[in-house]
């Protein structure tokens, strides 16, 4: 299935902001609470005559009566890591176009034009149980192709039966990317193996490492959520274990949904007291809306 660029280049003209003063590559088009010269303090220099007085050091005059100036790193713009979960359970629903990692890769694509188009720097993490390929952030064209071609290769090469460890991929991600980084993933967060506190230390972790998160929860609301099946027999199977089970999902749909309904609002609460955006994902809703929505929300808390 080719990428399909027209659905991606209505997002060249929405902006995402970084919340806070991140670290990047470039001179800055984001907002700052900073006026000015930018946050971090570098060095002084002495004062040349006919220069503006706005940044001397007034203090260090008093002590030194030698004029010098304030010098500061410079501003630099957002850098986004895109992390996708690319495991087996992101092919539901299974043989259909329109599944979990086709939401994942087109939404990404699409925020990878958006950030070209602002000059800022972007990068992208595939992970199953590991990290299957990790690309720096990066600002060029040339480095928007490469990403692109790494998506498309996404959407050619599934693999069934493939577990989840995202615990394991996002502790690597908080360790190997810059920090401050601005880190968007896109996954349902389903584990194969692993408690959920796992989970949510990754989370804390990369909050500890100063980047700030955006968690895209990608999920088939009306199935995965809401179990809403035909009263009649059906076959399930596990995408990632290939376990079977045959039942009438009226049977159990009340335990289902309390179980998932648990989950899913313990994600939700781990997120806002690590100050994580939450982003319920519903595929039905298609990428374009719930990306818009978010990034419209996102500016208006600006």
């Amino acid at each position: 299935m080719q990428i399909n660029r027209s659905q991606i280049e209505p997002f060249r003209k929405l902006e995402l902001l970084a919340k806070k003063v991140v670290e990047g590559f470039i001179t800055g088009l984001h907002k700052s609470p900073f006026h000015g010269f930018s946050v971090e303090f570098a060095e002084h220099r002495l004062y040349n005559t006919g220069e503006s007085t706005k940044h001397i050091d007034w203090k260090l005059f008093a002590r030194s009566e030698k004029l010098f100036v304030k010098r500061y790193e410079e501003e630099t713009n957002l850098r986004c890591q895109i992390v996708i979960d690319t495991s087996a359970s992101m092919l539901f629903p299974k043989d259909t176009e329109n599944n979990k990692l086709t939401f994942s890769v087109y939404a990404a694509a699409a925020l990878c034009e958006l950030l070209k188009q602002q000059r800022d720097a972007f990068g992208l993490t595939l992970f199953e149980k590991d990290i299957t390929q990790h690309f720096p952030a990066k600002g060029s064209p040339l480095h928007q192709k490469i990403i692109l071609n790494a998506l498309q290769e996404v959407l050619d090469n599934t693999h069934e039966n493939t577990g989840t460890s995202a615990a394991s991929a996002l502790n690597q991600v908080a360790e190997i990317i810059h920090q401050r980084s601005l880190v968007v993933i896109f996954s349902d967060m389903f584990e194969s193996n692993s408690e959920n506190e796992e989970l949510f230390s990754a989370l804390q972790h990369l909050k500890y490492r100063k980047h700030e998160v955006v968690l895209f929860h990608v999920v088939d609301k009306s199935k995965e959520l809401d179990f809403e099946f035909e009263n009649k027999p059906y076959h399930f199977i596990d995408l990632e274990s290939g376990e079977e089970i045959k039942l009438n999902p009226a049977q159990m749909k009340e335990q289902y949904k309390k179980s998932i309904s648990a989950f899913t609002e313990e994600l939700e609460t781990k997120c806002q007291q690590y100050k994580i955006d939450f982003v319920e994902a519903d595929i039905n809703a298609g990428f374009n809306t719930v990306l818009y929505t978010y990034l419209v929300k996102r500016n208006a808390m600006l």
